[in-house]
């Protein structure tokens, strides 16, 4: 409300200006009322979106043989044991070979007896985080990517033409379901064909290799889990090298420790001609060794091509557990362990990686949270 008081004694005219100024100065503070009431209440709407914190996956693949080195199939989630750093942690997905990975909550539903007879214990410890849905999961798992990293240096004149033919037939040995990329070295690394399910791509690749530089086998090798940490799924590196590395600016121990930290098993063929020299061999066997693959010494290409059948036989027996990891405070290395549970099957062997250094927390906001990465274990 608008107050006007006058004199009888003055003019209107003198009346009009008070009753304008008075009007504006109302409009005024009407104005800056509105304005600051919305304003305040913008930031706070904005302050109301949810939080995520992404928490890493870590994956594990899992192969278990008897004495004979024979693979043991049929194992169930039950019959491992997973901790890290003496923590034990609850599985979240389990599958076997190339079966689809399913999650652990929908494996426990379906034995469940019934609705009257409540939830198995197993599944009230093994649900998933409410941000993780069933799709999300699924190209996290599904599938397994291929990156094979050919040895095209000088080490590689005599035998080129046999190993080509080896990586040909594994290339065309692999599931359909399978990605393979095809990358080559010598001094340099060389993509020659990026990961894809179409095989006549990489086996053009692997044709149009030629033999060159001195050998820089680290380098290339790191560049190559790189690559293949930026992609979901499972993942697994196979290298086939004729000699040691003689150009690397990288020791292999970074290597191992970023292929561990991102779960990628690291394959090894290599020629007799390696063997010879105590240094790679040992490098070779105790690189693949920590990330859960296996070193091989071919001593003629009969050999070499046994030896990417064994690995093709491997990729087909793995175990893929996965968990999200239980509270930790160590934000350096951390200790893995799995273990079979059970008198029966206790005594069977296990290979899989060690450890991982896991990677920083990321945080999003808004209501969708960002896809999970898969940079971290």
């Amino acid at each position: 409300m608008i107050r006007i008081s006058a004199q009888n004694d003055q003019p209107n005219n003198h009346m009009v200006p008070r009753i304008r100024v008075a009007s504006r100065t109302s409009l005024l503070l009407a104005f800056f009322l509105v304005f600051f009431s919305t304003g305040i209440q913008a930031p706070a709407q904005k302050e109301e979106a949810h939080i995520h914190v992404i928490v890493d996956l870590v994956q594990l693949n899992v192969a278990v043989t008897d004495n004979k080195g024979d693979y043991i199939t049929g194992l169930r989630p039950q019959d491992f044991l997973v901790t890290e750093d003496g923590i034990s942690q609850k599985l979240a997905t389990f599958s076997e070979g190339n079966e689809p990975t399913r999650r652990l909550v929908d494996m426990t539903a379906a034995a469940a007896p019934g609705p009257s007879e409540g939830k198995p214990a197993a599944a009230e410890n093994q649900e998933l985080p409410a941000q993780v849905s069933g799709q999300t999961l699924g190209s996290l798992t599904a599938g397994a990517n291929v990156f094979i990293l050919f040895d095209t240096s000088n080490y590689m004149y005599r035998g080129f033409v046999f190993a080509q033919d080896a990586i040909a037939d594994f290339v065309r040995s692999l599931e359909n379901a399978d990605r393979v990329a095809f990358y080559s070295y010598s001094r340099n690394l060389s993509r020659a064909a990026a990961l894809t399910a179409d095989r006549s791509t990489v086996l053009r690749g692997v044709r149009t290799t030629v033999a060159g530089d001195d050998a820089a086998l680290y380098n290339c090798l790191l560049l190559t889990v790189k690559d293949a940490s930026q992609f979901t799924g499972r993942k697994v590196v196979v290298v086939f090298s004729n000699g040691p590395d003689n150009a690397s600016m990288v020791p292999p121990e970074d290597v191992a420790e970023l292929a561990q930290s991102t779960g990628i098993p690291i394959y090894m063929i290599s020629t007799q001609q390696a063997k010879l020299e105590p240094v790679s061999t040992a490098v070779f066997e105790r690189m693949t060794a920590a990330t859960g693959g296996k070193a091989y010494f071919a001593k003629n290409w009969k050999e070499e091509r046994r030896a990417f059948s064994s690995i093709r036989d491997d990729l087909a027996h793995l175990y893929a557990l996965s968990y999200y990891p239980q509270p930790n405070p160590n934000t350096g290395w951390r200790a893995i362990s799995v273990k079979l549970v059970g008198d029966r099957i206790k005594n069977y062997h296990i290979r899989t990686r060690n450890g991982y250094r896991p990677q920083p927390a990321r945080f999003t906001g808004g209501g969708v949270p960002s896809a999970p990465s898969n940079s971290a274990p």
